[in-house]
């Protein structure tokens, strides 16, 4: 399974780019947030993937963040929600935005990404809800809500996540270590605190 892919951008457009690795041309899907900030053909470019297989296709979906691969991740776990949908999603909609519209419980604003009807919205905003131990306006009071939006942030609780410590805990953990570093630290700073505190 490819998990990350660095190499010379050869082609790109909304809906996929081209990258060369090697002489070998990647074919990825990506969000339109990912579009955005991609250099320009021939220079270099590196994505965190995800390989999707299927029994008569194999895809690639790349993304410039890993806050965006693990809301993506998250997203195609919902029923009714295929890799597709989710990068259409994701392109319409950035990880910390969709966080903060499950936690207003904002149905409006889903329903406005192309491809979210009444019923999927429902979904992902129970689903989600769920899934990332989002405080709820009465309820959960002990949850930590998530940091504010910021890169940095998102990547740390993405690479806590992925070395098993529970959401809230790492949630926690992350925004007191923003707190203790104070504004911008980088994310190996930032992991290194957030660790201690994990200890």
């Amino acid at each position: 399974m490819i998990g990350y892919l660095e190499g010379k951008l050869r082609q790109k457009s909304p809906d996929y780019i081209i990258v060369d690795v090697h002489g070998v041309g990647y074919r990825i899907h990506v969000p339109l947030s990912t579009f955005y900030d991609l250099p320009e053909t021939g220079q270099t470019v590196s994505l965190n993937i995800h390989t999707h297989v299927r029994e008569d296709l194999i895809q690639l979906y790349g993304f410039r963040t890993l806050a965006e691969k693990d809301m993506f991740l998250h997203l195609i776990t919902i029923n009714g929600v295929g890799p597709r949908l989710a990068v259409n999603i994701l392109s319409g909609i950035s990880p910390d935005e969709l966080r903060r519209t499950v936690l207003n419980q904002d149905h409006r604003r889903l329903k406005n990404v192309p491809g979210v009807g009444k019923k999927i919205a429902e979904r992902i905003m129970l689903e989600l809800r769920d899934r990332l131990k989002l405080k709820l306006p009465g309820r959960e009071e002990g949850a930590v809500p998530f940091p504010a939006e910021s890169d940095t942030c998102s990547d740390a609780l993405s690479a806590l996540l992925n070395l098993g410590y529970k959401p809230s805990e790492a949630e926690r953990a992350v925004k007191r270590a923003q707190q203790n570093l104070g504004e911008s630290p980088s994310i190996e700073g930032l992991l290194r605190e957030a660790l201690k505190m994990l200890a």
